[in-house]
């Protein structure tokens, strides 16, 4: 848990606050009809069935602004401007008689402002809210305890501390915080501000609480992720006999939901079973149920709870279909899709930014190009929600063309669009696309979120662009945007992964809040580095901070131990998961010791504890197994590991190229012959070796004997001079890692052009004197470079740091940081 320090409430409104307030723009939403022409859609294998055509007047596709509703119904945002305009205009004279019949007659001042703060709350323009609240109390307006929890949900729904803060300390001077709407109200605020502590805090000092706080406070717990808290908070409720409310139900199904534990969910279906006050569930809570089900993977559950269902509306056909989505279930999915046409439910916006959503998150383009035809053909108004989820999940099916398409068709993009855009640029590596949108966005005047910040950031780690990272953090000082935990665990995360890692521990150093998230990237950091004391230096102070390690802590220190050969440090680390801190290891901490006893040359050790894992051992497993054989040259254990790992995935060609190279360092070339035929007959290629490096905000990537890049010539001239000054200073080309059965001058050739050194050789000749060069390699760096780029950092008197597919290597002087273990 992340502790924020408390200054206390402030009483005045604060200049920031009035300044904030004058500036508010108002919330413009604009739509577009068509984005893509449903004929650019390829024909996809999931079909939708016709269904009647419907009478127009009673479309539900047709989505039409009414001007009068029931007493019960909400003004939308427009009928709330035009309420607005009107009480302007009668300067909120209580006197008047108010000709609106959605409005109440002869309502005070204070009555009115708060019926106008509710509607823009419900009507998502919490700022607007907020401005109303400043003038009410530039105006002297009278505020009580219905104004004051409508005002504290504006400052949660716009993440604004401070002036929730403002407002508890003006509810404290006028005695409005006994009042128990209003001390829920404060708990749900500092929730959705990331101030847990002081929510709990608030909880503790109610004199008098209702299901409410009861099931306010534990779902600040789930949103926040703080399980094992929110989970002890039920037990409590439960011993002091609360009967929990159906929302309150629902907060706890969405928990377990989250935690995802079978059984658990099991439980707890139980216990709303016996809670419920009705013989049949509601929808409500059915449809947790359905989303708890499907997130522990078990959809046949979820199939029963739907199926059970007396009366289903949209939203629990939505959940189940997007249920099936989530486990990859896509044609039963599409059945269901059908289904629920057939008998007439027909799919609203937030029905198909679910599916749309799902898609993206399980990458399943074909069924979200479907969906998006079904929009397209069905008369949805393309509303820039929409837009953004469809950019954003082909994004993440790196279907570049069609999300930069959606993206261009949009008139009035909002930040969001924007940001969905630049995550897709950084999801498919295109970082100097990425920056390019960056820019435009900037030049129209859209001002980046945390969450465009967030994904450019985490583009930079991914390509170790630590130039446009540092740019990226220079803007974010200049426009003084406010760098809460999330952003700041991005930048010590991209500081490591980029190699400055004297930048990445003075930025968490600095951290006045840290989640376990901001301790795990450190710790990754430190492992990535080689830097393996300093981790267990980290996690000895996380736990003495109090913070509690979870299953991502110990994978990263697990790591650190691995990378730095600390086999007995690893292997106590792994007893006190158990025994000390209670948690059951999973398949990847079982892939960590693998990993950690197979480098050190443990492998019957490793191989042991494989067949003693409790659960059935992955990819993951076998795989670290594989790569301990490979570099303690083991082939018979190897083949024992590959053997397996080909019958979990028969397609990846991953293994049958580790299975060549082994055989191949044992000169064993007809076995090399017949592996590679078995890759042939398949139609697999190997994965070739990629090294990219970062020039002047630039990303430049080079393919072994690469000479597609515009400055060909003066690399080759510069790698001509790096070879010369190699032999010159008494360096052998190590040729056994040409895994070819070729003469010894083609091997000695086929090294000295790899891609890193390509890389290397564009660095030289394009940075000054003195400046370190980073590389980024997508493959282990092999014996030969690493020797050869020691000798070079020596020779040309530079700091070269190469990030491989498992770690960093800092190479200075002619040493490395790895001390040649990796």
């Amino acid at each position: 848990m992340h502790k924020r320090r408390s200054d206390g409430p402030v009483v005045q409104i604060s200049m920031q606050f009035r300044i904030l307030c004058c500036k508010m723009d108002q919330i413009m939403v604009t739509t577009k009809p068509h984005l893509l022409s449903p004929s650019l859609l390829p024909p996809s294998r999931f079909k939708i069935n016709q269904i009647p055509k419907k009478n127009p007047n009673s479309d539900p596709y047709k989505h039409q602004t009414t001007t009068s509703f029931t007493p019960h119904e909400h003004p939308n945002f427009e009928q709330t401007q035009q309420i607005h305009a009107h009480l302007i205009k009668t300067q909120f004279d209580h006197t008047i008689q108010i000709p609106l019949r959605h409005l109440q007659t002869h309502l005070s001042p204070a009555a009115q402002y708060n019926f106008l703060i509710t509607s823009y709350i419900k009507n998502n323009c919490p700022k607007i809210a907020l401005k109303l609240y400043a003038q009410m109390r530039r105006m002297d307006t009278q505020v009580d305890s219905f104004t004051i929890p409508s005002v504290l949900k504006a400052c949660g729904q716009s993440s604004l501390a401070v002036l929730g803060k403002e407002t508890h300390g003006f509810a404290l001077k006028n005695g409005l915080d006994s009042d128990v709407f209003v001390s829920n109200a404060l708990i749900q605020m500092y929730s959705e501000c990331g101030n847990v502590v002081f929510a709990r805090l608030l909880f503790d000092q109610m004199a008098d609480r209702d299901v409410v706080s009861w099931s306010t406070m534990i779902r600040s717990y789930v949103r926040n992720r703080l399980f094992r808290e929110a989970l002890e908070l039920i037990k409590e409720m439960h011993c002091m006999q609360v009967k929990p409310s159906e929302i309150a139900m629902v907060s706890m199904v969405n928990l377990f939901a989250d935690v995802a534990d079978r059984e658990m969910g099991k439980a707890m279906h139980a216990y709303v079973v016996r809670n419920s006050t009705n013989e049949k569930l509601g929808v409500s809570i059915s449809t947790a149920l359905i989303d708890m089900y499907v997130k522990c993977g078990n959809l046949a559950y979820a199939r029963r709870v739907f199926d059970g269902l007396a009366q289903k509306n949209i939203v629990s056909w939505t959940a189940m279909i997007a249920g099936y989505i989530h486990c990859r279930n896509l044609q039963e999915g599409a059945k269901l899709f059908n289904r629920m046409l057939m008998e007439r439910n027909y799919p609203n916006e937030i029905t198909m930014l679910s599916l749309v959503i799902e898609s993206g998150s399980v990458g399943a383009l074909e069924l979200g190009k479907w969906l998006h035809a079904y929009i397209l053909r069905n008369g949805f108004i393309m509303s820039l929600a929409l837009a953004t989820a469809l950019v954003d999940m082909y994004g993440k099916c790196k279907e570049i063309t069609y999300a930069r398409a959606l993206f261009d068709s949009v008139d009035n993009k909002d930040v969001m669009i924007w940001s969905a855009l630049i995550s897709a640029y950084a999801h498919a590596n295109c970082t100097n696309q990425a920056s390019d949108l960056f820019a435009q966005m900037k030049d129209s005047g859209v001002r980046p979120s945390q969450v465009t910040m967030v994904s450019l950031i985490s583009l930079c780690a991914e390509v170790g662009a630590l130039d446009l990272g540092k740019w990226v953090h220079s803007y974010i000082n200049q426009q003084r945007m406010e760098v809460d935990v999330i952003l700041r665990t991005a930048l010590v995360d991209m500081y490591a992964k980029c190699g400055d890692m004297d930048m990445a521990l003075r930025l968490f150093s600095e951290a006045s809040n840290r989640d376990s998230c901001m301790w795990n990237a450190m710790m990754t950091g430190f492992a990535m580095h080689g830097c393996g004391k300093q981790a267990l230096e980290l996690f000895e102070q996380m736990d003495r901070q109090g913070v509690e390690p979870n299953d991502i802590t110990f994978i990263g220190v697990l790591h650190a131990c691995s990378h730095a050969g600390l086999v007995a440090d690893g292997k106590l680390l792994f007893e006190k998961m158990v025994h000390v801190y209670g948690l059951a290891p999973k398949v990847e901490h079982y892939g960590c010791m693998v990993d950690l006893l197979g480098r050190a040359g443990n492998l019957d050790e490793a191989h042991k504890l494989i067949k003693s894992m409790p659960m059935q051992p992955n990819t993951i497993v076998w795989g670290a197994l594989l790569a301990a054989c490979k570099i303690h040259k083991n082939p018979n254990l190897a083949e024992v590991a590959a053997r397996e790992l080909l019958e979990l995935e028969p397609q990846n060609c991953g293994y049958n190229i580790l299975m060549s190279n082994i055989y191949a360092a044992s000169n064993r070339w007809n076995e090399v012959d017949g592996v590679r035929k078995y890759m042939k007959d398949r139609g697999t290629k190997k994965e070739p070796g990629l090294s990219s490096i970062e020039v002047n905000g630039s990303v430049h990537d080079f393919i072994m004997g690469d000479k597609a890049h515009p400055q060909t010539r003066k690399i080759y001239e510069m790698l001509a001079e790096m070879t010369k000054k190699l032999k010159e200073a008494g360096y052998t080309p190590n040729t056994s890692v040409v895994l070819q059965n070729i003469d010894e001058e083609e091997k000695e050739t086929a090294v000295n052009y790899h891609s890193e050194r390509l890389a290397m050789a564009f660095g030289l000749i394009s940075t000054a004197a003195g400046t370190p060069i980073r590389i980024v390699k997508n493959l282990r760096v092999c014996e030969d470079c690493h020797t050869a780029t020691k000798l070079l950092s020596k020779i040309y008197g530079r700091v070269m740091i190469v990030r491989d597919r498992n770690r960093f290597h800092h190479f200075r002087d002619g040493y490395c940081s790895c001390g040649d273990y990796w």
